[in-house]
């Protein structure tokens, strides 16, 4: 029965994680526009950094008890589940999606940061100061999205109507989304660390195993979702500009946050230094190989990702258990 609780709190965890995050994106959009921030910011700044928070929450609560591996494990393989899995998926279902003139941008500094990563690890770990750079390139890369968001936003569109979303019902509704959704992402984290660590115990794996693969892939549904709908309603874009931003974030981000929390830095083992940043180093030199030669993120491209990830999984569970 105890077993069976873990298991089911895990993925109680995973729900609330994802309806918060859900959430508490709606109620920030809801936010900046009543605050008169454009759609262009909301969109480049708030719910780009929104979309990670699963991430976040997990990696920092994780940290924060010293489960530095579980910290560290979510971040880079969410990186790696959304590159080989999400996209990989995507680009297999949907039909082929042309570049646009952003993707080779995002996409060199996903690769940065990952070599900025792979720096830092050199030593196994992750100091405050070394955190502290990776925020600030954070703050650079939402800077340049931003410029770019602009530069690309030629055209004079009228702001939109506030009207209806100050009526007090609005406000009651999105406010209540905004407190329950921070609840349920804090209350979630939590869950999916306990009990990510209670599973990793109970199946006699590493916990960076765990982290690497279930916490990764729950945490990462919120992209998943995001690219199904984007690809429903044909915004194919949309799918692969949000995967290259959450990437970029979890290497900056969520791992720089991660050390701030912490007691001092925070380490790792050398599989994450010789293993899971070379593979998601691999991931991303193909995405950007693929996008010079073809021109087109398509099946070809999808396959060779989810063949990568298969691959990846099974060695890691196969041989580093």
């Amino acid at each position: 029965m105890e077993n069976f609780m873990t298991f089911f709190l895990f993925i109680i965890g995973i729900f609330m994680v994802m309806k918060g995050g859900d959430w508490f994106v709606e109620s920030a959009v809801w936010v900046g526009k009543i605050t008169g921030i454009p759609n262009v910011i909301i969109g480049a700044t708030i719910v780009s950094t929104a979309t990670t928070l699963p991430e976040l929450l997990v990696s920092i609560e994780a940290s924060r008890q010293q489960f530095y591996d579980v910290a560290i494990g979510n971040a880079i393989g969410s990186i790696i589940c959304n590159l080989g899995l999400i996209l990989g998926i995507m680009a297999i279902i949907s039909p082929p999606q042309k570049i646009k003139k952003d993707f080779f941008k995002k996409t060199i500094f996903m690769i940065f940061s990952l070599i900025l990563l792979l720096f830092f690890f050199t030593d196994l770990s992750i100091s405050k100061i070394e955190g502290a750079i990776l925020l600030m390139g954070y703050i650079i890369y939402i800077l340049l999205i931003v410029r770019e968001t602009f530069k690309e936003y030629k055209k004079d569109v009228p702001p939109s109507s506030n009207k209806g979303i100050t009526s007090k019902k609005f406000i009651t509704r999105n406010l209540s989304r905004f407190v329950i959704g921070a609840i349920f992402i804090i209350i979630g984290a939590r869950l999916l660390v306990d009990h990510g660590v209670g599973i990793a115990n109970l199946l006699g794996v590493p916990q960076r195993i765990i982290s690497l693969t279930l916490l990764a892939v729950g945490t990462s549904l919120p992209e998943l979702v995001t690219g199904i709908t984007a690809i429903i309603k044909k915004e194919y874009g949309l799918s692969i500009g949000n995967i290259l931003g959450a990437n970029t974030l979890n290497a900056l981000l969520v791992i720089g946050l991660s050390s701030q929390v912490s007691f001092g830095s925070i380490f790792t083992l050398p599989q994450t230094l010789f293993f899971d940043l070379p593979v998601a180093l691999l991931l991303s030199t193909i995405l950007f190989a693929g996008g010079v030669f073809f021109k087109k993120i398509n099946r070809t491209i999808g396959i060779i990702l989810l063949l990568i990830y298969g691959c990846y999984i099974f060695t890691m569970t196969t041989f580093l258990i």
